[in-house]
């Protein structure tokens, strides 16, 4: 497994290199931030393109299982992080407790929903401490949406706008989850990609070398387990209701595609009506959960995204 890891790993680096030759050209500058959150220490980075100019700062935050690594699939112009930095920002990404570059957890049960908000919490003080903003924009993914909902209601000062990206809003199904971590493979990762009936991912919808990037990142930073704490959050029944935007005091963007299977579309009726004003709602026909990667969508995705930033 290891050596094929590595093989996979090496290609990759090969189809990185090829790939960023059509990659828009941009200078960028990347940070590490020290941190630390209840004893662990935190992985807080920003980047930002290197022209001196002043950066307006979002935060992204990751889902469940895989950390930050996701919004930065540096294969051609595929880079969330780096299309919103050519864009103005100074882009800040924060891996909780036990996932990615953070350091470990003895309990995997410990990071759970409440206990990542407080992980979103202390790299917001730290950020706005830094560059001097009263508030700051906020973008989570997935599991992401439900840390930093629950982040944005009880700190609605320090958040300009939030936008809910494929949104866990209720409960994925009961399950009993009894594991403290868990087991990451391959197969799991590529779980979130649109695929065909034969069980591969659909080349028309996620490109190749695309995905071998997102999976050797996966490989690369979350080896091979991820605390279950978010995990038994999430497995719960449909009608445990797990965002609440009535709760949020700043305008809320929710985007989520069509082929999205994560989205209960019964639980998104009751919700939108609830949204603060100002807020917007984005839905992108025949989008899967990871449609920011996804080569139909993921142009529409980012425009509509920085369109409700910068407005």
């Amino acid at each position: 497994m290891k050596n094929f890891c590595k093989i996979i790993y090496s290609l990759v680096i090969f189809i990185f290199l090829l790939g960023n030759f059509t990659a828009e050209a941009a200078s960028y500058e990347t940070k590490v931030f020290p941190l630390e959150n209840n004893g662990y220490k935190i992985y807080l980075s920003k980047l930002q393109t290197s022209d001196g100019a002043q950066k307006k700062s979002v935060l992204l935050i990751h889902g469940l299982t895989y950390s930050s690594h996701v919004f930065d699939v540096d294969f051609a112009d595929y880079s969330f992080v780096k299309f919103l930095a050519r864009n103005g920002y100074a882009v800040w990404r924060l891996d909780v407790a036990g996932y990615g570059r953070s350091q470990a957890v003895t309990d995997g049960f410990l990071p759970d929903s409440d206990y990542a908000a407080k992980d979103i919490l202390a790299a917001v003080n730290l950020i706005l401490n830094e560059t001097g903003e009263k508030k700051i924009d906020v973008i989570g993914w997935s599991w992401g949406t439900v840390t930093c909902s629950r982040f944005a209601a009880k700190n609605p000062e320090l958040v300009n706008k939030i936008i809910l990206y494929a949104p866990i809003l209720s409960g994925l199904g009961a399950e009993n989850v009894t594991a403290p971590f868990h087991k990451n493979d391959w197969v799991h990762a590529a779980d979130d990609f649109q695929k065909l009936s034969d069980g591969k991912i659909n080349p028309a919808i996620v490109e190749p070398a695309v995905a071998a990037t997102f999976l050797s990142n996966c490989w690369h930073y979350d080896k091979d387990s991820s605390p279950n704490g978010g995990r038994r959050d999430l497995m719960t029944p449909a009608s445990n209701q797990l965002i609440f935007v009535e709760n949020l005091k700043m305008p809320v963007m929710i985007i989520e595609g069509t082929n999205d299977g994560y989205i209960n579309r019964e639980m998104l009726k009751k919700v939108l009506p609830n949204c603060p004003e100002g807020s917007e709602f984005v839905e992108i026909e025949g989008g899967g959960h990871a449609m920011m990667i996804e080569k139909p969508f993921y142009k529409n995705f980012r425009n509509a995204v920085l369109k409700f930033l910068k407005r």
